[in-house]
């Protein structure tokens, strides 16, 4: 087994190993390939910390580091760092090669001065390289509540203290979000490679339509593409056919799912008042595709 830093000659291997790795795992399909293909040309990539692992002479694995920054309530900016994707082949995953390259990873990092790394993924795995859930330590996920103890969001810090106290919310830099700032850039690349089936899984993150909200469970939720195929972005009732069922702001789309509160009480056994559930969803509704705005 060897680890060595990424070269030019590895980018299409790597990405199509990432793609192998990720594929129906966090969600139907995957665009961890996307973002490695756009980050290498991004000002925050770390190329000191972009490794693969390779077993008799193959590329079986691969991580990247990257910059990323906190926010704090008094609009202090922290320096932070974050990782990912970090893809193992399939055939060699449950053997312990992702936590030897992710440890060797991490000792890099604390050799480039990293104080602070904040991901998301699974805590089952994570948690046996140091990670702990990122709200433990006062740092918040800008895409939930800030109360909420978001157990996919997780954090290290490399410099003992580096925080020093202070509480602050993450912000996912902002070119994880390549495929859906450029879905048709997205589409032309996907298409480069071999047609893989899409599906649900049970150990997915949640999925949620672009546009609504509306959780997305099983392809009956979704709505269909302009070629009868599924959309696995939006659920049936915001997507038919390729296109939206009807054009309206971001406000009048939160006006609409308004609508639905006593049933969000009624599954979620709250009481969110209307002004509450109405500011959960302006926090939530720029992060889906539909809505967001794409960032520098």
């Amino acid at each position: 087994m060897n680890i060595r830093l990424e070269t030019p000659q590895d980018y299409r291997e790597v990405e199509n190993l990432t793609r192998e790795a990720f594929w129906n795992v966090y969600r139907p399909g995957c665009t961890e390939h996307f973002v490695l293909n756009r980050y290498r040309n991004y000002p925050d990539f770390i190329p000191e910390l972009d490794f693969v692992m390779e077993e008799d002479g193959k590329i079986i694995g691969h991580v990247m580091y990257s910059k990323a920054w906190l926010l704090t309530d008094e609009g202090e900016k922290i320096q932070a760092w974050t990782f990912g994707p970090i893809s193992i082949h399939p055939d060699y995953k449950r053997k312990g090669y992702g936590l030897k390259l992710l440890c060797y990873s991490l000792e890099k990092a604390r050799e480039q001065g990293i104080g602070l790394l904040c991901m998301e993924g699974k805590i089952g795995f994570y948690r046996h390289a140091g990670f702990v859930v990122a709200s433990t330590l006062g740092i918040h996920y800008h895409a939930e509540p800030r109360e909420a103890e978001v157990p996919y969001f997780l954090a290290q810090e490399l410099v003992p203290g580096y925080l020093a106290g202070r509480e602050a919310t993450y912000h996912t830099p902002p070119c994880y979000f390549s495929a859906d700032d450029d879905p048709a850039g997205f589409a032309a690349y996907e298409a480069t490679f071999p047609p893989k089936e899409k599906a649900f899984a049970p150990e997915q993150l949640p999925q949620f339509c672009q546009s609504c909200g509306m959780p997305l469970t099983s392809t009956d939720d979704c709505g269909t593409e302009a070629d009868g195929s599924v959309s696995y972005d939006y659920c049936r009732y915001c997507y038919q056919k390729g296109a939206f069922t009807r054009e309206c702001t971001m406000d009048e789309m939160i006006d609409t799912c308004l609508q639905f509160l006593d049933e969000f009480n009624r599954q979620s056994g709250q009481q969110v008042t209307r002004e509450e559930y109405r500011g959960m969803m302006q926090g939530f509704f720029p992060i889906l595709k539909r809505w967001r705005q794409p960032k520098d």
